[in-house]
């Protein structure tokens, strides 16, 4: 390594450090949504992971002094907002129906 060259901080934090985080928030997601059975934890996982792209969206936008990073997590915010939403209230929908909130026994869209 060049002892001249400085490495990428944001905020006095290494990149490094900022995309491992991005990275164990990752691997819970998905842990989450392979192992649990709520619906409504599965919605969370699914958060959890669209969070943590947005991290890594922001830390190479912020390190590359670039924006489209940025208004790419606008857009995911946006997205992410709306399957929220509409999730949510099919689990609702189907916890009335077949009062229960887990995926293993939710079957009504079956033939």
């Amino acid at each position: 390594m060049n002892p001249g060259v400085l490495k990428p901080t944001l905020a006095g934090i290494p990149v490094e450090y900022l995309l491992i985080l991005a990275c164990i928030v990752f691997s819970i997601g998905v842990a989450g949504v392979l192992f649990r059975r709520s619906a409504v934890v599965i919605f969370m996982c699914i958060e959890l992971m669209l969070n943590s792209v947005n991290l890594v969206f922001v830390v190479f936008s912020k390190s590359l002094q670039q924006v489209q990073g940025e208004v790419v997590v606008f857009f995911v915010m946006a997205i992410a907002a709306a399957e929220a939403a509409i999730g949510l209230a099919l689990v609702v929908a189907i916890h009335r129906k077949k009062k229960t909130s887990f995926v293993d026994e939710m079957n009504l869209m079956k033939w």
